[in-house]
């Protein structure tokens, strides 16, 4: 037998002023996308923001349904727009938020499985990683440098062929 060690590291800040001023902005993208969730059900409002290489800049929200499995994620939103917007400019960074209006969120929220996927796979779509800014409405910011931090085992299309 063998094991397998996996390790993922995680730069913390403490305050948003540490982060570039670019980094900030894709956080208050993220914070102002909020206001456009569609959250009616659960009541929980996610924001996106992404940075992409020319240098554009796009938010996204969550969007929820009567059957939760037709809910967009505010990841998926933002990565979405990109893809029809700007088809050929790879995606650099993307910043997560939420809100909920039942507590206040002091610690970072993390993309869902599904979400982690599509950063992944997204990431193999331009040969290059995406940089994962997390934050709740306060507290620590997390940055991870790549969706392979937060899906370590991910499932490839290689694997279909």
């Amino acid at each position: 037998m063998k094991k397998l060690v996996l390790q993922t590291a995680v730069e913390v800040y403490t305050d948003l002023s540490e982060l570039t001023e670019t980094d900030q902005q894709l956080i208050l993208l993220a914070r102002a996308s909020l206001d456009d969730s569609y959250s009616p059900y659960s009541q929980f409002q996610v924001g996106a923001g992404l940075l992409l290489q020319n240098g554009k800049m796009i938010g996204g929200s969550n969007q929820e349904n009567a059957s939760y499995p037709l809910c967009l994620c505010a990841e998926r939103v933002a990565l979405s727009a990109a893809a029809s917007q700007y088809a050929q400019v790879p995606i650099m960074t993307i910043a997560v938020t939420a809100r909920n209006p039942k507590k206040p969120l002091s610690q970072p929220i993390s993309p869902c499985g599904a979400c982690r996927q599509v950063i992944f796979e997204t990431e193999q779509k331009y040969l290059q990683d995406i940089r994962i800014i997390l934050q709740g409405e306060m507290g620590d910011v997390y940055v991870l440098n790549s969706a392979k931090d937060l899906l370590p085992l991910s499932f490839e299309g290689s694997f279909l062929f």
